[in-house]
């Protein structure tokens, strides 16, 4: 199965931007029409034979009873017990290590990580991404950080520019041609970080990465990369589920249902499960820079009130 996912947290400052495709046209007339803005630049072949590539993905999926909008059901119920193990085991490990100077794709034990400051989701598009995606795009994700600031309690929303956790939206040439744009904006960033976004392979259909420069668990910085080649299903899932995994959800596990934290991709979206271990993460209860055996306990009295099952339970 294709990875939809791939989270690197990384302990360095790093960031990436695109750019701004709304320039209309200035028409000196005395009663000028609505501006419309300009067609986007022609795309490369690799381009449009990824767009064909995944809308084949999208469609073999969907076939399948997979990409599911639901968010979960009487089919897929969970309780106490699965909220707490699967919680640990999203966030206090990572699908991702290093290792020799290399990023490797390796299960991690690791820490309780999140954002201290409130989160500020700025959206920026290559060029060749066309204006329609652009408005849909925007939309979704002004939609999705409603949905996340109401999950966790944190202050997320988005902002047009100086965001701290940037989406960026780009087609195939503009992803390769990132990396002088990424050492502009982040001196320090190592060659395998930049490697990371220009080399993805096409069976990674969108990244993260987040950033704990002070190596605390506290994000100060992220940045996701979706494809623009993506049909909108795949797209929104991909928008999903990175910028959970960027709020501190960084792993997956196959026992997690429902949930898009799952490479077996059954759901495309966040589902209730989900949101509950993003109200998890951010109890004040918990502190980033926990283990996992530490954070066990609390995480098992916190999963037992949202599911009714604490002592006070009817």
């Amino acid at each position: 199965m294709a990875a939809r996912s791939t989270f690197f947290a990384i302990m360095a400052a790093a960031t990436l931007a695109g750019c701004d495709l709304f320039n209309p046209e200035h028409l000196s007339t005395t009663a000028p029409p609505p501006a419309e803005a300009p067609e986007p630049p022609a795309r490369s072949a690799d381009s449009l034979a990824l767009e064909r590539y995944y809308a084949r993905i999208e469609n073999g999926l969907s076939a399948q009873g997979l990409l599911r909008t639901d968010g979960g059901g009487p089919d897929t119920p969970w309780d106490g017990e699965d909220l707490t193990r699967n919680f640990i085991r999203i966030a206090t490990f990572e699908e991702y290590d290093t290792a020799g100077g290399q990023i490797i794709q390796r299960q991690t034990a690791s820490r309780i990580h999140r954002w201290e400051a409130p989160v500020r989701i700025n959206v920026e598009f290559g060029e060749t991404v066309s204006p329609v995606k652009q408005l849909k795009d925007t939309d979704a994700i002004e939609r999705l950080a409603r949905r996340l600031s109401a999950a966790t309690g944190h202050p997320i929303r988005t902002v047009e520019t100086g965001g701290n956790f940037t989406v960026l939206i780009v087609n195939e040439d503009e992803r390769r041609a990132l990396a002088p744009r990424l050492r502009q904006l982040v001196p320090s960033i190592s060659d395998n970080a930049v490697a990371a976004v220009t080399s993805l392979p096409r069976t990674s259909y969108c990244l993260v990465i987040a950033l704990a420069p002070r190596n605390d668990g506290v994000y100060t910085r992220a940045v996701a990369v979706i494809r623009g080649e993506h049909p909108d299903l795949l797209r929104l899932s991909c928008l999903h589920e990175e910028i959970a995994q960027g709020l501190g959800l960084s792993n997956d596990s196959p026992l997690a249902r429902p949930s898009i934290f799952n490479d077996d991709e059954e759901f495309a979206f966040l589902t209730s499960q989900d949101e509950a271990m993003l109200s998890i993460l951010y109890d004040d209860r918990l502190a980033p820079g926990m283990t996992g055996s530490t954070a066990a306990p609390i995480v098992e009295t916190i999963a037992a009130e949202i599911t009714g099952e604490g002592p006070d339970a009817f």
